[in-house]
């Protein structure tokens, strides 16, 4: 089974930590140029010089807030003047948890803004080197909530089911051109992201955190909060050649949590 990324590029973004980083590491594993994306150049640093090079792979990061769509505009542009992207891994932190009947109209259009615009602008730039290359894999990272919502999420829900419709819709005008399109939805992984959602729901329900932990894990077959690397495998494999029959799909990796099909 071919799934080497040697000499393919590939553009990681929220990539300073948790799932984003763990499939750069993954990536540059198997190979790839990694080009990491977030807005904290610190953590940036620190990720870029954990990446395996063994195979003489050439990383390098990029900064940009993707809460301000003119940044990312302006880095993406600068990168593909200088080389075309086979893989673009979209990614970014989750809005804030609460329910619908408290969020904003600001509160939509910022997660709005955060998770489909970026990710269609950033689309835009690199498809036409990825069809150049005759090899494209365009992977989002969203949630399980695309196929079940989840409770005190309901902005989340929302938008992320906003990125799952783009995401089938643009799958489906790229299936000639061998260029996939695919989401990778995680279920509970040992985040910052899930960390915090704990804690917020232990002070609303006036829980322990262990309590709120023991809770979630009753609705999880395998009793065990996934690992970034494990979401990360699925990611790896979805940006190789052995996936290139697989486009438009919602790939659940959450331990057998999502009741749906």
């Amino acid at each position: 089974m071919d799934i080497s990324l040697t000499g393919k590029n590939a553009l990681i973004c929220g990539s300073s930590d948790g799932i984003g980083l763990a499939a750069a590491q993954v990536l540059a594993q198997l190979g790839a140029n990694c080009i990491l994306f977030a807005r904290n150049e610190v953590k940036l640093k620190t990720a870029l010089a954990g990446l395996q090079t063994t195979a003489g792979q050439q990383h390098r990061y990029m900064v940009a807030d993707f809460n301000k769509l003119e940044e990312v505009e302006i880095a993406i542009d600068r990168l593909t003047e200088e080389l075309d992207i086979q893989i673009l891994i979209n990614n970014s932190g989750g809005p804030s948890p609460g329910p619908l009947l408290k969020a904003s109209s600001m509160n939509f259009r910022d997660a709005f803004n955060r998770h489909l615009l970026c990710s269609q602008l950033l689309a835009q730039a690199v498809i036409p080197g990825m069809k150049r290359a005759l090899y494209g894999r365009i992977i989002n990272i969203i949630s399980t909530s695309v196929k079940t919502p989840l409770a005190n999420l309901g902005v989340s829900n929302t938008i992320r089911a906003a990125v799952a419709a783009w995401a089938k819709s643009l799958s489906n005008e790229l299936d000639a051109v061998n260029i996939t399109v695919n989401n990778v939805l995680p279920g509970a992984t040992k985040t910052n992201r899930l960390s915090g959602l704990i804690k917020d729901n232990a002070e609303a329900q006036q829980k322990t955190v262990s309590q709120v932990e023991d809770d979630m894990l009753q609705h999880i077959p395998m009793k065990r909060f996934g690992a970034a690397k494990e979401v990360a495998h699925a990611i790896a494999f979805l940006a190789s050649p052995a996936a290139s029959y697989i486009t438009g799909i919602n790939l659940p990796v959450d331990g057998g949590r999502t009741p749906s099909l």
